[in-house]
């Protein structure tokens, strides 16, 4: 059972300290459970009904009885890797009503009506990827990085709401939500307390936790449950509609959550979210959102996928979580690219299951919007995974000894001074070799989303670069096993290991070498992005910003920086060394799903109005087109500008498809 911090309350704050004396612990939707030891209640909850709450502990919840289960009994050695048939997505988030007509707007844009969605529960639980063969159970795996998981199939067989064997014999791979029930999970947090373990933080990470024991005899005693919501593949063909596929894993024998909707508009989705938002608690599993989708399946072929996301789906999540907490201090953070955030240092509380005590306050411009001083109080929101912000102050409480912050001339983490960069609200240090920012660019470049060298976490990172054997990329590949004996903590064997796993990346994709580079604005999306468009990095390097700005995702700002960076003759000598250690894969280029340019001739006549030649030939390109010069039979299309000449007549005689300027523009959807 936990207890409130005990915080100090000095002698002029105590009138305040009646009404909020702990920093109260909030959950956030998708983290709350009614069996922590926590209180629900939002922030504005929390200061007006603080003093019954701040003087007392949680209650915790009664133990359920225990349920019948399947019986597990093998002792796994290790989870062998799973490769995903199908790759695994996630939804991108939106938090309000206006959030999602945005959404709306963009599906509407390509399939040129008005939608009809599926509403579903959002399931705060732990995602499984289902095969079967024939209609009987033959792997489980987690998502993982969305390509490569873990096998846990002999615990999934402990699940009894997972059939072994469905009700008809096909081959398909399925998608659903591990979910652990909240008085199960009070059971096992009060079991593990017992016996001086550590508890978990929510259900959630409970059943993660679960479906990772190596013991399947103990999954087995946890009452393991699992709604499955999705057909990644099935032999025979797949229902047309989402509505249709919901109905058909029910019939198959899969627990589908009851609670979907078929809405025929807008309005009938927020009213579902709306009719969702205060009765979640009352179910026995975590909700933290609706899941939306477009029902009609060539509807959500059309629209297609980012790097990471469908187009076609949104998690429409519930209202953010919010607590009240202190401002304690504010200090600079200084970032990778030598970016400037101001960082918010607070008293700790407990929000969305787990203890914070800092929040970001992101650029100047932010703390005079806020008007945050040193001493505020302040309610805090953390919406899902999302990091923790300021959301605003409660003015009403300050006793005069707040202070204002003012962003220093000279920071120590830059070595020197700070600039505040044009046309922005973000400050960076002017020296862009400082220590501090060479450091986060080095373990950024063994990290787990660029390199994912094993081993070389940013602690090493360091004491390899204060004992001066590396201060460049290309350095981690030229480490000898007696540099690393030099070092405190390495012996023999830790040594081996190290120099093994980073040999192991003397091969790496095109994506995460891009991402590993510390490119100004190109993260893990963006650089798939680019290395799908491209291919190569021999042709990344020579890319105009024509050809850059033509891929989806990246704007002048990306393209702007890609080049500058790529032209810095301190990257280029850098590129050239790490090349001659690392080869990197080539990216199979991408065609766009579904579109209509994919493997067709494209002849360009006239000017265009909505862009340049260049910038159309570019932009077919990337849709898996070629652009010709000449009408012949092989053309597919002509597109037909402005004062079009010849072509146009030559394509008539050959009975060539002409498109105007706005159908070129549709198309190009």
């Amino acid at each position: 059972m936990a207890k409130n911090s005990n915080i100090p309350v000095p002698k002029a704050a105590l009138e305040r300290a009646r009404k909020l004396q702990e920093l109260l612990l909030h959950h956030g939707h998708q983290y709350h459970v009614l069996d922590a030891p926590e209180i629900s209640d939002e922030a504005y909850d929390a200061l007006t009904t603080e003093l019954l709450a701040l003087e007392k502990e949680y209650p915790s919840l009664e133990t359920p009885d225990s349920p019948s289960q399947r019986v597990g009994g093998k002792i796994l050695e290790k989870f062998k890797k799973i490769t995903h048939v199908v790759p695994q997505w996630s939804f991108d988030n939106v938090f309000s009503e206006e959030e999602f007509g945005l959404f709306n707007e963009r599906v509407k844009k390509v399939i040129e009506k008005d939608p009809q969605y599926v509403c579903e529960l959002k399931i705060d639980g732990f995602k499984i990827v289902l095969t079967y063969e024939d209609g009987v159970l033959v792997s489980a795996g987690t998502r993982g990085d969305g390509t490569v998981g873990e096998n846990v199939t002999e615990n999934i067989r402990t699940i009894r709401s997972i059939p072994l064997r469905l009700n008809k014999k096909i081959d398909c791979i399925v998608e659903g939500e591990i979910w652990l029930p909240k008085n199960e999970f009070a059971r096992i947090n009060k079991e593990r307390e017992a016996k001086g373990e550590a508890v978990f933080a929510n259900p959630r990470n409970a059943a993660a936790g679960s479906v990772r024991q190596l013991d399947t005899s103990e999954v087995a005693k946890r009452k393991l449950d699992c709604f499955v919501y999705d057909i990644a593949r099935m032999s025979g063909g797949e229902p047309k509609t989402q509505f249709d596929e919901l109905a058909l894993l029910e019939s198959l024998g899969f627990h589908v959550n009851p609670h979907r909707k078929l809405c025929k508009n807008i309005k009938e989705v927020v009213t579902y979210w709306e009719g969702w938002t205060p009765k979640r608690d009352k179910e026995a599993y975590l909700i933290d959102g609706v899941v939306v989708k477009v029902n009609d399946r060539s509807q959500q072929e059309s629209l297609g996928y980012t790097a990471k996301s469908p187009r076609f789906g949104i998690a429409y999540k519930f209202p953010a979580e919010e607590a009240t907490t202190v401002v304690e201090d504010i200090q600079l953070q200084v970032g990778r690219t030598g970016v400037v955030t101001p960082v918010a240092h607070l008293r700790p509380v407990r929000i969305a299951g787990s203890l914070v005590s800092r929040a970001t306050l992101h650029n100047e411009d932010q703390i005079t919007r806020l008007d945050v001083r040193i001493g505020d109080t302040v309610i805090l929101r953390k919406a899902g995974d999302v990091i923790p912000e300021v959301l605003r102050v409660l003015t009403d409480l300050r006793n005069g000894k707040e202070k204002k912050y003012r962003f220093p001339q000279y920071v120590e983490a830059c070595g020197g001074p700070i600039e505040r960069i044009p046309g922005m609200a973000a400050y960076r240090c002017v020296n862009k070799s400082s220590f501090t920012q060479l450091r986060r660019r080095m373990a950024y470049f063994t990290s787990k989303g660029a390199l994912n060298i094993e081993g070389l976490g940013p602690k090493i990172v360091e004491a390899l670069m204060k004992a001066e054997l590396v201060s460049s990329p290309d350095d981690f590949f030229t480490l000898k096993k007696g540099d690393l004996l030099n070092l405190e903590g390495f012996a023999e064997k830790s040594a081996d290991n190290l120099l093994a796993a980073i040999d192991e990346r003397r091969k790496v994709s095109l994506p995460r070498f891009l991402t590993a580079l510390s490119i100004d604005h190109v993260g893990e999306e963006t650089a798939l992005d680019i290395a799908k468009a491209f291919g190569s990095i021999e042709k990344i390097l020579v890319a105009t910003k024509t050809e850059l700005t033509a891929v989806d995702g990246v704007g002048e700002i990306v393209a702007d920086s890609l080049i500058s960076w790529m032209k810095t003759t301190e990257h280029k000598a850098m590129l050239k060394r790490l090349l001659k250690q690392v080869t990197v894969i080539p990216e199979k280029k991408s065609v766009v799903k579904n579109s209509r340019f994919a493997l067709k001739t494209v002849v360009l006549t006239g000017g265009l109005t909505s862009m340049t030649r260049d910038e159309a030939k570019a932009k077919i390109r990337a849709r898996g087109g070629k652009v010709s010069g000449s009408v012949s039979k092989e053309t597919d299309y002509l597109v037909a500008g402005e004062d079009a000449g010849s072509k146009l007549e030559n394509a008539k005689k050959l009975g060539v498809a002409t498109l105007t300027e706005e159908q070129f523009l549709k198309m190009l959807k």
